[in-house]
């Protein structure tokens, strides 16, 4: 038997956007759409310990197989360029039909469980590159781009603080696994703890992603007027701040603008600095002759406050505009870097947890801001690419916030490369000021139109 699926409308603004209106999320997908909050959240959640407890997990590596720092941090800095590469063909692959986000998630799910398997089971360096870099990069980047974007295509009018809430718990996430690791791992229990965290991620990860849906292209929530939302900019301040995209622009449309790219070498640059402070905080600390409680503190505020951080400045970002929350957040990741060195060269466990708390507010709360900026300059139709093109930098950040950054402190000590990552923060603040949304061309009408009459899609039941 077949149903009819409920009616919409297609309103077409000034600048030509169009806006689906008319279906519920309980008509598309059953339930409602705070799910595509909450599933997002937790699937990230599960995936963070990978980044983020990886600081807590090499002196036990070390110990147990014989690498160098050097080895362990080239395995973080492989991972992050698979996590970050797999954004763009995957997102492609979505916005053609081709892979479903539930497809996404459910192949990141096993991947990443493989990423941890391979580490708790294995000491060959050679493997370990293989299943927890690439396998287990690629799973968690599957997880994170796919997350990431079905709350903005869910919440187009509202996204900022909910990108932000599901961002940050690919940060906090992290931190029960920190303490783990720095009090409870070592080589005589290495192996069974490292798989009960692999099969935690491949358990949570999966149920999530078996719920995931997208919305149809266009999709608007019926209880909000796209018309009343795009003029009232008294009613609305977020958007005052912060307006919608002038029209939906395919990938390369959004390169020519040259927005994009210059997105992506902010990323770059504030991509490395963000991975250096997570990986290097704990071995800084433990340099500094700080005890495994303030080390293991130190990453753990790190984690929270950069989880927690990344809901509040999609908050303030409503309210004072993302660009400019932008900037503020890098100012904050470069004056952290130097705050980090300060502390930890004088000894002062007090000041070190003020700074680890800075490092966490901008070490990642930049991440949200991109995956919004991103929509708000480009639109939503095609955010799962162009996202996936901005997040891509982090793939050559990773490389310099990992492998390259421990030859840089095996080189210059830890002083220099605080004081490198620094400088390169303040930088990317300054190129923030040269972002600008892209303007529409041509003519454009006063008042949003309709652009056709409604209409209705027969579906079968199932």
């Amino acid at each position: 038997m077949t149903v009819a699926s409920p009616a919409y409308q297609e309103l077409t603004d000034h600048n030509g956007r169009v806006y689906r209106v008319g279906e519920t999320p309980h008509d598309l997908m059953g339930r409602s759409r705070t799910w595509m909050v909450w599933l997002p959240w937790a699937a990230m959640f599960a995936v963070s310990v990978f980044e983020y407890g990886w600081g807590a997990v090499v002196s036990t590596l070390e110990d147990k197989n014989g690498w160098t720092l050097t080895d362990a941090f080239w395995l973080a800095s492989i991972w992050a360029v698979f996590q970050a590469a797999v954004a763009f063909p995957a997102g492609r692959l979505r916005e053609k039909n081709i892979v479903s986000a539930r497809a996404a998630m459910l192949a990141g799910a096993v991947l990443s469980g493989i990423g941890y398997f391979t580490i708790a089971t294995s000491g060959n360096l050679l493997v370990a590159f293989i299943g927890y870099s690439v396998l287990g990069g690629t799973g968690a980047g599957l997880v994170y781009a796919t997350c990431i974007n079905m709350v903005g295509k869910w919440f187009p009018e509202k996204r900022g603080a909910r990108t932000g809430f599901v961002n940050g718990g690919f940060a906090y996430g992290a931190v029960p696994f920190i303490y783990i690791f720095s009090s409870l791992l070592h080589p005589g229990n290495y192996t069974m703890i490292l798989d009960l965290v692999g099969l935690y991620m491949l358990v949570v990860v999966g149920i999530c992603g078996f719920l995931f849906r997208d919305p149809p292209k266009n999709w608007w929530p019926k209880e909000v007027d796209p018309v009343d939302w795009v003029r009232n900019t008294k009613k609305n301040a977020s958007l005052a701040k912060n307006p919608p995209a002038a029209k939906q622009h395919s990938p390369m449309e959004a390169i020519r603008t040259g927005m994009l790219p210059l997105m992506w070498v902010c990323l770059v640059i504030i991509g490395g600095v963000s991975l250096f402070g997570i990986n290097f905080q704990v071995p800084f600390a433990k340099a500094s002759h700080f005890g495994p409680f303030i080390a293991a503190s130190s990453a753990g505020v790190l984690s929270i406050v950069n989880g927690t951080g990344r809901a509040v400045v999609g908050w303030v970002s409503d309210r004072i505009g993302r660009r400019q929350t932008l900037t503020w957040v890098l100012v904050i990741a470069a004056v952290a870097q130097f705050g980090v060195l300060y502390s930890g060269n004088t000894h002062n466990q007090t000041l070190f947890l003020i700074f680890a708390f800075l490092t966490g507010v901008g070490g990642g709360a930049f991440y949200p801001l991109f995956a919004s900026l991103v929509p708000d300059y480009f639109g939503e139709n095609h955010n799962a690419s162009n996202y996936g093109l901005v997040y891509s930098a982090k793939l050559v950040g990773g490389v310099g916030g990992g492998g390259l950054a421990a030859g840089i402190v095996s080189a210059w000590g830890y002083s220099g490369a605080y004081m490198l990552a620094g400088c390169i923060a303040l930088l990317s603040a300054l190129l923030t000021l040269f972002l600008r949304q892209p303007k529409p061309g041509g003519s454009q009408a006063t008042e949003p139109r309709f652009s056709g009459p409604l209409t209705s899609t027969p579906r079968t039941a199932t």
